[in-house]
């Protein structure tokens, strides 16, 4: 009798931590995603400018933009998005 209440403990206790687990790693979701490049630059011109931009991320301010846009010609290649929308160049939000 003793092992028959020791061998039903000892299953349910490895089924609890198997449950505990499994809920434990399905409740995680992914970050968003950045909208692709495509997308923001609205005008298909092959350049986000800043308000292109700010429809992405509405708190971006002109000082980000200007960090993210490394050739200064005023807009965001495919190369400088992909910076800003990895979080390489994380946008700055006004406070």
């Amino acid at each position: 009798m003793n092992k028959i209440v020791l061998s039903t403990l000892l299953v349910l206790g490895m089924t609890g931590a198997a449950f505990a687990q499994a809920t434990t790693t399905t409740t995680t979701e992914a970050p968003p995603m950045a909208p692709e490049f495509a997308t923001v630059d609205a005008d298909a011109s092959g350049g986000v400018t800043l308000e292109e931009a700010q429809v992405a991320w509405p708190d971006l301010t002109a000082e980000a933009f200007a960090a993210a846009d490394t050739d200064a010609n005023g807009e965001l290649s495919a190369e400088e998005y992909g910076l800003l929308a990895s979080g390489a160049n994380t946008p700055a939000t006004a406070n």
